[in-house]
């Protein structure tokens, strides 16, 4: 458990998606993505909010040193309710609409985030609640995507500078264990803003920022400057559109 992730998981279980650890430490997801994807330590006030709610140790909780759980009861605790979890029969059998039966345990559920990635000049995203999730199959994220379903977020776009590939209203999922400057379609927080665009990498840690729609001009950030508020939140795997 080196990094400060690590331990969030260990505290909340693998499982648990960066959503409810913010919902139960009271961060919006906005906020709580410095410290999911980029790797930030939160303020005190966080932290402590973080032991009331697992009674964890705050040295373990910053530095990964000593024991997680200075009361050692608690700890027993947590691992008696993930041994309840494991024990149960993870079979779950529904129907379709024509009455066959289908496996759930087929299919994996990822969510979907009530903000939008602008396909334009930017987008302040104010609500970052998961109400929904889509159905994917397992077989397809392993096997085409070759992807971790703990990785993967549904969003939507908004806008017309990605016109013709990715159009205003589609919804896209995101990969955002590929948060690695490349090159390709991906969503990029500037600021208090979430784009989509097509990335190119270029050499000294500076993107390539360009829209298929040629009415917006394309542009450069450098991420690899310490004072750039610039982060690759994850590049764009596959689209969702209405006809």
């Amino acid at each position: 458990m080196q990094t400060f992730k690590d331990r969030l998981l260990f505290l909340f279980g693998n499982d648990t998606g960066p959503t409810q650890i913010a919902k139960q430490i009271g961060m919006t997801f906005q906020g709580f993505t410095r410290i999911w994807y980029d790797g930030g330590i939160p303020k005190a006030e966080t932290l402590i909010k973080i032991r009331e709610v697992t009674g964890c140790d705050l040295t373990w909780l910053l530095t990964g040193e000593g024991s997680p759980f200075p009361d050692e009861s608690q700890q027993t605790k947590l691992l008696d309710s993930t041994s309840l979890l494991l024990d149960k029969d993870s079979t779950s059998m529904v129907y379709d609409v024509l009455g066959h039966t289908v496996n759930v345990d087929d299919f994996v559920f990822i969510p979907y985030y009530e903000v939008k990635a602008a396909a334009g000049s930017g987008y302040y995203n104010s609500d970052e609640n998961h109400t929904l999730v889509l159905a994917f199959r397992k077989y397809w994220i392993k096997n085409y995507l070759r992807a971790d379903p703990n990785h993967l977020s549904v969003i939507t776009v908004k806008g017309d500078s990605m016109e013709g590939v990715l159009n205003d209203g589609d919804n896209i999922l995101v990969n955002h264990a590929n948060n690695k400057p490349g090159s390709g379609l991906y969503v990029i927080r500037i600021g208090e803003d979430l784009i989509v665009k097509r990335v190119q990498s270029l050499p000294g840690g500076r993107l390539l920022i360009t829209s298929a729609n040629e009415a917006y001009a394309p542009f450069e950030v450098d991420i690899s400057s310490p004072a750039s508020d610039v982060s690759i939140i994850g590049r764009v795997e596959w689209f969702g559109r209405y006809i």
